[in-house]
């Protein structure tokens, strides 16, 4: 067990703790569970702990793995490259697989949350034969985001553009108030805008890990690579032509950020052929927010 966590409260009891070195760096999961594997992966600014009221809900039909991203919990945070490897979704992604073949499974199913849902609608389109069905939270495509990036938009996702300024400014200002910055953001993105929606110890993780400057940069590196090397990845894509064949289900918090576009579903289906979905009364964070509803849509799409 990873330092980190032997200080903070063990939100998955009975689920094991694994280390597997990948070519995205060693990365850390939590696995548990019955059943047909399920991987399961978190956003910004959080990590493997946003799983932790879905998880028991989903452990009967499923074996999780609920990895932390590269540079994100306790996985590693290596040195980022000059195309922000590994912190591109593309790396991210491959690191993913290889940890699944590692625990055993070369096909699986795939549900992402944020930025986790980023790295699995990537490694989806990299590695179709991987993913049995995928299913993304809160999310709509790097490139449509940017592409739909208007005032009403900019404003609510201020921190694409803040945290993708060149190193060192993020890092600085965020460094001075981790805890602040870290508490303002989760709370602006929920429904209540407070942080009545986290349990304190699931907090005392997301603090733990936000407060640590190899994870801020590596933070900043993961919005970086969003602005650059991952909208150039969905360029090309959407240039060749590209989709995502297997079913997918897009869920958006109906006060998240898909919900401030013209249409999340609409979207997804430019991008996937075979795609259904709808809102969950949340804000940005379903699992935490809205864990029942988010369960019972997440186990009908997987067990169909």
């Amino acid at each position: 067990m990873p330092e980190l966590l032997l200080e903070l409260a063990d939100l998955f009891p009975g689920f094991a703790a694994r280390e597997v070195d990948t070519s995205a760096g060693r990365l850390f999961a939590r696995v548990g569970g019955k059943g047909p594997p399920l991987l399961l992966l978190h956003g910004y600014p959080q990590t493997h702990v946003l799983w932790h009221r879905v998880a028991p809900k989903l452990a009967d039909h499923f074996t999780l793995v609920m990895a932390d991203l590269p540079g994100y919990g306790a996985s590693a945070a290596p040195e980022p490259d000059e195309n922000h490897a590994p912190y591109d979704k593309r790396s991210m992604a491959k690191g993913m697989v290889d940890l699944m073949a590692a625990l055993g499974h070369s096909r699986f199913r795939l549900a992402g949350h944020d930025r986790g849902g980023r790295v699995a609608y990537r490694l989806t389109l990299d590695h179709p034969t991987a993913v049995e069905r995928l299913a993304t939270l809160d999310i709509m495509p790097t490139s449509e985001m940017w592409q739909a990036m208007d005032a009403k938009l900019a404003l609510k996702t201020y921190h694409w553009m803040f945290l993708a300024q060149p190193a060192p400014l993020p890092e600085t200002l965020i460094a001075h108030e981790p805890a602040f910055y870290l508490e303002r953001t989760l709370a602006s993105w929920t429904m209540a805008k407070d942080l009545s929606a986290f349990d304190p110890a699931a907090l005392d993780h997301y603090r733990a890990a936000a407060s640590q400057p190899v994870r801020i940069r590596a933070f900043c590196e993961d919005y970086r690579a969003g602005a650059t090397t991952d909208l150039a990845h969905d360029e090309a894509d959407r240039a060749a032509g590209r989709t995502i064949d297997c079913p997918m289900l897009a869920l958006w918090g109906s006060g998240g950020f898909p919900s401030q576009t013209a249409g999340p579903l609409d979207v997804w289906r430019r991008w996937a052929t075979k795609v259904e979905g709808r809102a969950i009364a949340s804000g940005h964070f379903l699992p935490e927010e809205n864990p029942d509803e988010t369960a019972a849509a997440l186990l009908a799409f997987f067990r169909a």
